[in-house]
């Protein structure tokens, strides 16, 4: 099957040239998507590291419990990403539990 491209409402056959371009993008584009998947993860992740900050400052309320609660937590969610090979292995992390103040 020819691939085309669209110009001014007209269908263009592809040359040689725009079809290895077209398919060296999409191989990159796939080569890419553990990276982006990660990176997603991660950004996550580190939003809700950022609004535990609070948990861990020596001058916070929480009892000695709850303080330990946060910091297990937390340990949980820095290690979300470690052994994760592939894509579908980021897709189906699941997220501790946070716990109640």
């Amino acid at each position: 099957m020819a691939e085309h491209k669209l110009v001014d409402g007209i269908q263009i056959p592809l040359s040689a040239e725009e079809i290895a371009q077209r398919q060296a993008d999409e191989t990159a584009w796939n080569n890419g998507a553990f990276d982006r998947s990660l990176a997603s993860l991660r950004q996550k992740r580190n939003a809700l590291l950022a609004s535990s900050d609070y948990t861990v400052l020596a001058d916070t309320v929480l009892t000695p419990s709850k303080k330990t609660e946060w910091m297990t937590y937390r340990t949980a969610l820095r290690n979300l990403p470690q052994g994760l090979t592939t894509v579908e292995q980021v897709n189906v992390v699941a997220f501790p539990a946070k716990p109640q103040n």
